[in-house]
């Protein structure tokens, strides 16, 4: 590998200890792993917090090189992915070699600067394009050489060379959100058939329940009454954007540090399944009365009925929660 420059930030990703490996997610990082292997760039497609992130360095992270992240950006041109001018450099020699002459020389010229797709190209790491669908197509059209042909064009401007030859370790993974979410643009066909597509939707139950678990410290059958409640509203499909397991790990966060429970008879996980599922944005009535209030009391006492005898109880990370409704603060 060349020698890398002083000023380029790189990212050394190593798994997470709190990563979920279902089967679920192990499939679908066996299937990402060997796609890459093969030399054909991943794409995560699913709504907005399916962990397509997560799992995107997760897999990048298996991949055992350094990783370059790139987030979509509706400013991007193709000068934030290769590089560009940035700034002069002035160099200035006086020669005093005969004390009664002095020469003065000098000389400015343009600074060339490397971004992440060319550093990525040239020493082999791995790139995570973020929702990339939320950079203008003609931005990415870069790609298409660099995906396809293994070359990626340079503009003009950076002398040494018109054309790169990609490092043969290069990977790239890419996410993006539906094309119905606001801010992201329809991606070109010739982009989209270089990738292989994997679909990021709803994760299965069990899958929910661990990953609520691990991020919150909650226990296991607490977690899963969480979830039971987001999936209930996911399947009653009256809120404006389907509620994720994101959702879950919002709620099982706030009552852990709270101290609440996952009880009917709890205020406090009652106002945070309010606030988190935004059920006041229901725009449904009952004779008159809001139906958010009405579903969130029907789901929460049919999948959170009171607890008894549960306290004192412990967290899965082994710290005792308080029961009185204050907040927990770790010592």
């Amino acid at each position: 590998m060349n020698s890398l420059p002083d000023d380029l930030n790189v990212l050394s990703l190593k798994q997470k200890p709190d990563f979920v490996q279902t089967p679920c997610v192990q499939s679908l990082t066996e299937r990402a792993l060997c796609y890459l292997q093969a030399g054909y760039p991943v794409h995560f497609s699913g709504p907005a917090g399916t962990g397509k992130t997560t799992l995107a360095m997760h897999v990048a992270a298996q991949l055992g090189r350094p990783v370059l992240l790139i987030h979509g950006d509706d400013e991007f041109g193709s000068s934030d992915l290769i590089g560009g001018q940035l700034g002069y450099r002035s160099t200035r020699v006086v020669d005093n070699f005969i004390h009664s002459v002095m020469k003065t020389e000098e000389n400015v010229s343009k600074t060339w600067v490397d971004h992440r797709l060319t550093n990525a190209c040239k020493y082999g790491f791995s790139v995570i394009y973020d929702e990339f669908n939320r950079s203008r197509p003609e931005a990415n059209n870069v790609l298409l050489g660099v995906l396809e042909e293994r070359l990626l064009e340079l503009p003009t401007g950076r002398k040494s060379e018109s054309y790169l030859q990609v490092h043969p370790a290069f990977r790239a993974i890419f996410t993006s959100n539906p094309e119905e979410y606001a801010g992201v643009h329809k991606t070109q066909d010739a982009l989209m058939d270089r990738m292989i597509t994997i679909t990021i939707g709803q994760y299965d139950r069990e899958t929910e329940v661990q990953i609520t678990a691990a991020k919150s410290g909650l226990e296991l059958d607490e977690s899963a009454r969480i979830v039971d409640v987001v999936r209930a509203f996911r399947e009653l499909a009256v809120l404006p954007l389907a509620p994720t397991v994101r959702a879950c790990i919002m709620i099982g966060k706030v009552i852990a540090l709270r101290g609440g429970s996952a009880s009917c008879e709890d205020p406090i996980f009652l106002e945070t399944c309010r606030d988190v599922l935004r059920i006041d944005g229901i725009k449904i009535s009952r004779d008159g009365i809001p139906a958010g209030d009405t579903w969130l009391n029907e789901v929460v006492a049919e999948h959170c009925p009171p607890w008894s005898g549960r306290f004192p109880r412990q967290s899965t990370n082994g710290r005792l929660l308080p029961t009185n409704g204050q907040v927990a603060i770790a010592r």
